[in-house]
């Protein structure tokens, strides 16, 4: 007997059940049901032999550990570096990912001018208090303490986030920030700044004098509260 060779099929979306297609599943269910890699993918639009654009949306998004979020500042040549990315599809994203920071520069943030610290809890409090993790945001201002936008820097785990001088700084002095405000949320809903808390706002404080990019205030959001360092004297 002859000996059987198994070639294997290379499959695409079109293989996948229709309700797990991400442009039906657009259609039927919103865009807001789509999945990070999803919503990638509808931007790649195909795949290749190997692989569908979900496979290839999935491989972008394991780059880094921050997901999603590195993909705010990923370059050209990176995405390149990508198996099945071509020049086409890096700067397919890249054009979408530029429409989205555009959008967000003068998006829900356009004229609100920050002159107490519940303004800028009011903004975030409907999002961040229900967070599960420790987000770290900071919120971008012009020379009228207008937003500007509020940028994520990093997520940490329950009880803590990790954020560097470096990642905070680099994100602001790209946005031409005239000043900042720290941003950070407690899941567990108690507004009390831990010593760390307090350590890390002394840094970025020293650090924003350093390049010029006043810290005004942190602000931790709880379950429907907030603490302003300022208001309370720890800054």
């Amino acid at each position: 007997m002859s000996d059987k060779v198994l070639i294997e099929k290379s499959y695409t979306i079109k293989d996948l059940p229709i309700s797990e297609r991400p442009r039906e599943k657009l259609y039927s269910q919103g865009v807001e049901a789509l999945s990070n890699a999803e919503l990638l993918a509808i931007i790649i639009r195909t795949g290749n032999k190997e692989d569908t654009a979900i496979d290839l949306a999935r491989r972008i998004l394991s780059l880094d550990e921050r997901g999603i979020t590195y993909l705010s500042d990923v370059s050209f040549e990176e995405l390149k570096g990508v198996k099945g990315i071509g020049i086409s599809k890096a700067c397919q994203i890249l054009a979408a990912i530029e429409i989205g920071k555009r959008l967000n520069r003068i998006g829900p943030y356009d004229k609100i001018k920050v002159t107490s610290p519940a303004i800028i809890a009011d903004v975030v409090m409907d999002e961040m208090r229900y967070l599960t993790k420790e987000h770290f945001r900071i919120a971008i201002l012009d020379t009228k303490n207008q937003i500007l936008s509020i940028e994520n820097i990093s997520v940490g785990t329950l009880n803590a986030s990790i954020v560097h001088p470096r990642d905070v700084f680099k994100i602001a002095i790209k946005r031409n920030a005239n000043s900042i405000l720290l941003i950070h949320n407690h899941p567990s809903g108690d507004t009390t700044p831990s010593n760390e808390d307090i350590n890390i706002t002394n840094r970025l404080i020293d650090a924003g004098n350093l390049v010029g990019i006043k810290v005004l205030d942190h602000i931790i959001i709880g379950d429907n509260k907030y603490l302003s360092f300022k208001e309370k004297n720890y800054i």
